[in-house]
């Protein structure tokens, strides 16, 4: 089986639907997928800055963001902000559609981080980084569950990823990997922070993910279907 099939009957069979923007805001528990969409993006932000405050390396995208605010007069959460809106704008020669969720996660989760970094202290005891990196890798995949559960759009940089596959012949996976060793690569030049934490983020993400995500899934009333070439909301 092709492995955009194989991936497509795989977020079909956890209840995800396949829907245009409009169709999104349609679906039906539009308020209770909101909150969801809400609490999902905030703890997003939070797992961010706690993998920061650990001080053991960085989300792979978060390595770049860091790298970025060290030579930038902004924080880190605008970088974010910033950064997210130059994805979307790589969405169009993909002919991406953003969802309602996938603009709050642009502008939502930078603030979410700015406001975490500002709580959370930077910590100098090995156990309590471990401690807050293994927190942080978990409450990603949570978060990650949520925000993608409550079918209101995938994020910026779920969409590139989905996306390309269209115009490159390559795996997803292929892609996803080459994308996050080249932002990696940046991150680090610019000083961002690698290490044990990146490479935990990295290979656990997709499996705890994949372990909340059915959990996490708002089931919808049965309705139209959107057209093939609309990406399903996945987690990648």
């Amino acid at each position: 089986m092709p492995v955009a099939e194989e991936h497509q009957d795989h977020t079909e069979a956890l209840g995800l639907r396949r829907m245009t923007p409009a169709q999104q805001l349609r679906a039906g528990r539009l308020p209770r997928r909101l909150v969801q969409l809400f609490v999902g993006l905030t703890l997003f932000g939070l797992s961010m800055a706690m993998l920061i405050r650990a001080g053991l390396g960085m989300i792979p995208w978060d390595v770049l963001h860091f790298g970025l605010a060290r030579h930038l007069p902004l924080s880190f959460g605008v970088i974010v902000i910033l950064l997210s809106v130059v994805v979307l704008l790589l969405w169009i020669p993909l002919r991406e559609m953003p969802g309602l969720g996938t603009v709050a996660n642009a502008l939502w989760v930078g603030v979410a981080a700015d406001l975490s970094l500002a709580l959370l202290p930077e910590l100098t005891r090995l156990p309590a980084q471990v401690g807050l990196m293994a927190g942080g890798i978990v409450l990603n995949a949570v978060a990650t569950g949520l925000y993608i559960g409550a079918q209101l759009g995938p994020g910026p940089r779920d969409g590139l990823m989905t996306g390309l596959p269209r115009v490159i012949p390559l795996s997803l996976r292929t892609i996803r990997t080459g994308i996050e060793v080249v932002v990696v690569l940046l991150g680090w030049l610019l000083g961002g922070v690698v290490g044990v934490g990146t490479v935990l983020f990295a290979i656990s993400i997709g499996p705890l993910t994949q372990f909340f995500l059915p959990h996490l899934v708002i089931r919808l009333p049965e309705g139209p279907g959107t057209p093939e070439d609309q990406p399903p909301q996945v987690a990648i």
